[in-house]
Parts: structure tokens; C-alpha cells; sequence
């Protein structure tokens, strides 16, 4: 591929190298027209990942904190009872679901370098504010105001990756910038601990400025993230030329991403009938529920161990930091191996077994040790397999409209097990908390059937493709895909 105007591939492994600076990956090409892939790569991901995934962060952490809150005497300050706040965490995945697929519309209309920063200001300001609400009334309209703001995030990122890097290469990063969600509660129980201290300061409890610190941070690095968020690669600033022309070229025949598709109704509607859309949705909705019943009862579930309010935040630390080194770990293999929905499953099942050891501690106040372990294996297992469960239409569903909408879906649906997940952890139900943790652990085991039946389906059509088209795999060679039903696309399972 030496000849003229291409651009020949020295190294293609997505994994396997250090962060290299852009001067090194600026020194990747020289004469002869060849190109050091893998230096491009670790230059794009210092550039891409750390921006976006910060945002993620604190996305996660401005939703999450409530529960934090919760255990430092909001429900009292406020006057709620048990129920009318898991209504408050109900009405934000509401929100949530709504404006999705909306969202994800607006940023194929506008740019992620202005509608990425200008969300997380907006969900800021509401999170700020959620410290001054005096009853339950404003809890719920913050809550409702903080789903709509937050929901056009993470579809959006998987989006904007997936205009960035091959099929092959999405999932790794996609995993690495949902890490964060796991980083959100090892920062969040440490933040809430120190924060809690403030109890006294202006109010009776430091609740209300978990929230309003919290919130200010988010405010302050969004105003900075227009400044280093970046477009996509015809666009970008910190790209030489010849960088731009490869990375049009590998991607060209690679997927859609270099397809000048403007906005269509009719790729909103192939995405609406395509049955693996919804069951891409159907496999992040049965991770939904056990993954936010966790982030969101987690500090009550340590404190009904027996434990006071400033030791179970400083609990929930040690699980999240496990699920951080877990995801991180099954997003490497699942990439090297190329496999999917095996990962997928076994980390579900490993879930399980924290829900299992969980439901059979008959008595958790005189054993807490015992559920406290628990707790691991389920943050362990979550939070890899809802990472990859997240990156799979990215890699799989081509059209760019199509793939916006998709990912958009996937997250709707998959929020609805959210929705259901609030009303399970009454505080009258601890401190075994049996509805809850059954119907996460039920949940998980129907994840492992979904995306059983999601591999076994695309592995079937791919066996069909091969006996009419040959997969194309000549990075050099530009193809006019037509989108997923192509032929010549084959599925990652």
C-alpha cells in the first residue's frame, strides 16, 4: 500500500504500548509513506479518552452522590419518607429515558465540542442546586431536571468514539471511559466522607454540600471542556495532514465513519425495526437494574451492616476500586480474544455470586464480613459486563444516524430496569434487603440467557454473509458501505 496517496500500516495493535506523546506519534511517519499505527492510536487515545472520560466521571458522581447523601440526613432535613425518595430516584431515570434518543439527535445536528461541554454545565447548575432544595418537591423536580441533562452523555461519547477509532478498537475504549463510572464511586464515598465533616457549616448536616461542591466541580471543568473537547478528525487541530489522511483511510473501509450521512428519518426507522437494536437494549437493561440499585443503595446497604454513616462511606471505596481493576482487565481480554458475549455472561455470573452470598447471609448485622464480600463480587461483575454490553452496538451497528439512534435506544431501554430498580431497596426491607438483592441476582441470570441469544443470532448471520460475500479486509481499499445489511459487514459476537 506504498503506492501514491496511501499511507502504508507499520503496527495495528490497539493494547500493548504506553501513552506516547504527540511528538512520537507526529515521528510515526516519514519517508516512504509509512506510518507508525500504534503511535497514532495511544495519541489519540491521550487526547480523546481523559477528556471525555472526566465528564463521565462527574456525570456519574452528580447522580450517584444522593445515596451518599441520603445517609447524612437528607430524608430528615427534607421531610421524606423512605418511599417518596426512592419516587425522587424513579423520576430522574424518567427524565433520563425521555430524552435520550432526543439528545442523541441534537448532537448528530450540532458538534460534540459544543453539545458535550453545554450538558454537563446544564447538569451542574441542577446538581448544584439539589443542595439548596428545602423539600420534597424540589427534590423531585431537580432529580426529573438531572435525568434530562445527564441522559445525551454516554450514547453521545459512544457515538463520537465510533467516529474516531476502527470497529475492532471502539470496545477497549469504550471500556476505559466507562471505568470511570466505577472511579465516580471510589472518588464519591472518599469526597462524601470529607465532605460530611462539614456538618454544622451554614446547616445542621454536610449533605447539602456534597451536593454543592460536587456540583460547582462539574460547573468549573465543563466550562474548560470547550476548550479540550475535540470534533472529529477532518476537524481536529491537534492532527497534522497526513495523520487526518490516514485515519480517513483506515477507517474508510473499516465502517461508515468517513461518510459524509447527513441526519435521516429512514435510518431512525431501519434502527426502530432492527430486532438486534432492541436486544442490544434488552442486554443493557437486564445490567441496569443491578448496576444502579448498587451505585445508588450501596452506602445504605453498608450502613444496615451495622456500620455508622462516615465508616460506610469510607466502605464503599474498596468495591468500587475493585470493579475499576475488573473492568479494566475483562475489557483486555474480551478485545484480544475478540470475544463479546462470553465476557459478557461470565461477568454477569460472577455478579451473581455476590447477589447469592448476599441472599444467603441470614444474618448480616452479626456477620457483615460475610456481605460486605459479597458486595465485591457484584461490583466486580457489573460494572465489566455493563461496559461491554455499552460498546456493542458501537462496534456492530452501521449508518451513522442509525448508530446514534441505536446507542440512544440501547441506553433508553436499558434505564427502564433502572426505573424499576428504585423501588426495590425499602428501607423497611433491610438489612437483608431480600426483594432487592433477588431481583438483581435475577436480573443478571436473565442477562446471561439475552446475550447468549445475541451472540448465537449474529454468529448465524455472519455464517449466511460468508456464503454469499467475502468480508472486506483491505484497510487501504475504500468501500461505499450500505450500512449493517451489507453483506460484505460482519458482527462482532
Amino acid at each position: 500500500m506504498a503506492d501514491s496517496g496511501k499511507i502504508e500500516i507499520i503496527n495495528d495493535d490497539p493494547t500493548d504500548s504506553p501513552v506516547l506523546s504527540d511528538n512520537e506519534a507526529a515521528a510515526g511517519s516519514g519517508a516512504g509513506g509509512k506510518f507508525n499505527e500504534k503511535a497514532l492510536l495511544r495519541k489519540l487515545d491521550a487526547r480523546l479518552l481523559p477528556a471525555v472520560g472526566v465528564l463521565y466521571l462527574l456525570s456519574f458522581l452528580d447522580r450517584s452522590n444522593v445515596g451518599n447523601a441520603r445517609i447524612e440526613g437528607m430524608l430528615n432535613d427534607l421531610h421524606m419518607t423512605g418511599n417518596q425518595y426512592l419516587t425522587g430516584l424513579k423520576l430522574y431515570f424518567i427524565g433520563y429515558v425521555l430524552f435520550e434518543i432526543p439528545c442523541n439527535i441534537i448532537l448528530k445536528r450540532t458538534s460534540p465540542r459544543i453539545w458535550l461541554p453545554t450538558l454537563t454545565i446544564a447538569w451542574g447548575i441542577v446538581a448544584t442546586l439539589l443542595g439548596v432544595v428545602q423539600n420534597m418537591t424540589g427534590f423531585f423536580v431537580a432529580r426529573f431536571c438531572l435525568g434530562v441533562t445527564e441522559s445525551g452523555l454516554f450514547p453521545g461519547v459512544v457515538y463520537y468514539f465510533s467516529m474516531w477509532y476502527k470497529r475492532k478498537e471502539r470496545q477497549y475504549r469504550v471500556s476505559l471511559f466507562f471505568s470511570a463510572a466505577s472511579l465516580a464511586g471510589v472518588f464519591g464515598g472518599i469526597l462524601a466522607y470529607g465532605i460530611g465533616n462539614m456538618k454544622g457549616v451554614v446547616w445542621e448536616n454536610g449533605w447539602r454540600w456534597i451536593f454543592i461542591l460536587e456540583g460547582i466541580l462539574t460547573v468549573l471543568v465543563a466550562i474548560a471542556a470547550y476548550w479540550f473537547i475535540h470534533n472529529y478528525p477532518k476537524t481536529a487541530k491537534f492532527l497534522s495532514d497526513e495523520e487526518r489522511q490516514f485515519i480517513q483511510e483506515r477507517l474508510a473501509a473499516d465502517s461508515d465513519a468517513t461518510n459524509e450521512e447527513h441526519f435521516n428519518w429512514g435510518a431512525v426507522r431501519e434502527a426502530l425495526q432492527d430486532p438486534a437494536c432492541w436486544l442490544y437494549g434488552l442486554g443493557f437493561h437486564t445490567m441496569s437494574l443491578p448496576l444502579y440499585t448498587l451505585s445508588l443503595f450501596l452506602p445504605t446497604i453498608i450502613t444496615n451492616l451495622g456500620y455508622t454513616a462516615a465508616k460506610a462511606q469510607l466502605l464503599t471505596i474498596p468495591p468500587y476500586a475493585f470493579a475499576f481493576v475488573t473492568t479494566l482487565s475483562i475489557a483486555i481480554l474480551s478485545e484480544r480474544t475478540g470475544q463479546r458475549g462470553l465476557f459478557i455472561g461470565i461477568s454477569a455470573l460472577f455478579a451473581s455470586i455476590g447477589y447469592a452470598i448476599l441472599l444467603g447471609n441470614t444474618n448480616p448485622v452479626a456477620r457483615p464480613g460475610v456481605s460486605y464480600l459479597g458486595t465485591f463480587f457484584a461490583a466486580g461483575g457489573i460494572y465489566p459486563a455493563t461496559a461491554l454490553v455499552l460498546s456493542w452496538p458501537a462496534i456492530n451497528v452501521s449508518g451513522q444516524t442509525k448508530r446514534a439512534i441505536a446507542n440512544a435506544m440501547q441506553i433508553s431501554t436499558g434505564n427502564l430496569g433502572a426505573v424499576l430498580g428504585t423501588q426495590l431497596y425499602r428501607a423497611t426491607d433491610g438489612p437483608r434487603f431480600v426483594v432487592g438483592h433477588a431481583m438483581a441476582l435475577a436480573y443478571l441470570l436473565a442477562n446471561v440467557v439475552v446475550v447468549t441469544v445475541l451472540g448465537l443470532r449474529l454468529r448465524a448471520e455472519n455464517r449466511r454473509r460468508d456464503e454469499v460475500s467475502e468480508e472486506i479486509k483491505d484497510v487501504g481499499q475504500v468501500v461505499d458501505w450500505k450500512g449493517d445489511s451489507d453483506v460484505r459487514w460482519r458482527f462482532e459476537y
